[in-house]
């Protein structure tokens, strides 16, 4: 591995920062107007409620509910479907626990389906593997704003009659065959998290064209109480999951910006794919069919057959250049967590998993040879609107240069 420490260096953008953000006199703008209103509560303000209607009607939804993180936003999903404690939800292995531990809370036992190792989603085929006749739903997530096959796996839901949820966390404006992602399945969850397309720094938002799932959702947000009822109560069991008019109105001023961050992302995107090809053993993000990736992260596919721990090595070269690149996205399949492989839940009870059946925790390596390998040679490069061609220019020539030197 080369050391020259007098390679060129730049200073990229960061989303956790300024630099990479395109927070500005917008959002001060109406977070100002907001603190003057005296109104910080959504359910007075108007910041919050113009947001939720705003992008339902961005990305064709009927319905749309802001909420508190997007951790959030998969807990109203999966809590809409009223699950019985030890019923199934199929997942991927290569998710942040935000996607996760919503199910657990609910009763639920996540079931983890394999992946395909260069796209990183799940697919129809890993998902048919894993339905049993306790499964009640079905969370695909875009992995890094790349759309999944949903056409195969609404069709496998479909025989079953089975939910789809989708998590589009990382796949603001991504597109499957000319529709909006989070409007194919019953219920679509995004993250405003401060690293994604639009930030509130923390915040998500649900859609759903179901009345009743889109229901379930809002009183779930509020504590189960029926706002506007003729005899309002709480119904069920349910939490505080509000978004404030503070992180309304930022997300209303980054709404208006959405279109254009992604169309900078999609054009930076593929111009280093272009400037890419050809590396010996360093392959650009595969792209699924009649989609459109909207690049929350841009991932190279290192292998390992050809570089044994490629991605790991290049990983590092990139790092001395000043690129803040991870090799494996995240260290260990999802199912490898403490959580999941000690069952450690509530207090020494382990609930749910006393109400699993054996084969729905089976976490061996050769169920998921798709994920394995896919951790093994996937390294995730930083990615922001604001990216310009000499900072495209200055990865693809390190990555060029530490493809050669592996």
């Amino acid at each position: 591995m080369s050391t020259n420490t007098t390679a060129r260096k730049l200073t990229l953008p960061s989303d956790q920062d300024a630099s990479g953000r395109t927070l500005g006199d917008e959002e001060i703008a109406l977070v100002t107007e907001a603190i003057r209103s005296g109104t910080l509560t959504s359910t007075k303000g108007r910041f919050t409620r113009e947001f939720e209607t705003g992008f339902a009607r961005m990305i064709g939804a009927k319905h749309g509910h802001a909420c508190a993180s997007g951790s959030a936003a998969v807990h109203l999903a999966v809590a809409a479907l009223k699950l019985e404690p030890g019923d199934e939800v199929i997942t991927t292995s290569i998710t942040d626990m935000g996607a996760l531990a919503p199910i657990l809370f609910q009763g639920g036992i996540p079931v983890f389906a394999d992946v395909d190792p260069v796209t990183y989603n799940v697919n129809a085929a890993t998902i048919r593997d894993r339905i049993s006749d306790r499964t009640r739903a079905i969370i695909v997530t875009h992995l890094f704003g790349n759309p999944c096959d949903m056409d195969g796996i609404l069709h496998v839901a479909g025989e079953h009659g089975i939910p789809v949820i989708e998590d589009c966390a990382q796949a603001f404006l991504a597109e499957y065959k000319g529709r909006a992602i989070g409007t194919l399945g019953a219920i679509g969850c995004f993250s405003l998290q401060q690293g994604k397309h639009i930030t509130t720094g923390e915040g998500g938002i649900v859609v759903s064209n179901d009345d009743a799932l889109a229901r379930e959702m809002y009183l779930f947000i509020n504590k189960a109480w029926g706002y506007g009822d003729a005899k309002p109560d709480h119904y069920f069991s349910a939490l505080n999951y509000r978004l404030s008019e503070l992180q309304g109105a930022v997300a209303l001023a980054q709404l208006a910006k959405l279109e254009g961050v992604v169309e900078r992302r999609r054009a930076t995107a593929d111009l280093l794919t272009e400037q890419l090809q050809g590396l010996p053993g360093v392959a650009t993000p595969k792209v699924t069919p009649e989609s459109k990736h909207v690049y929350w992260k841009y991932c190279l596919h290192v292998d390992t057959e050809q570089h044994p721990e490629g991605a790991v090595r290049l990983g590092a070269f990139l790092r001395e250049r000043g690129i803040a690149c991870a090799p494996r996205y995240i260290q260990k399949p999802a199912f490898r967590c403490e959580v999941f492989r000690d069952q450690r839940t509530l207090g020494n009870s382990r609930w749910p998993f006393p109400l699993a059946r054996p084969e729905a925790v089976d976490y061996r390596d050769e169920l998921f040879p798709g994920t394995l390998t896919a951790l093994d040679r996937v390294l995730v490069l930083p990615w922001s609107e604001a990216y310009t061609k000499e900072h495209v220019d200055f990865i693809a020539e390190a990555v060029s240069e530490g493809a050669h030197s592996l």
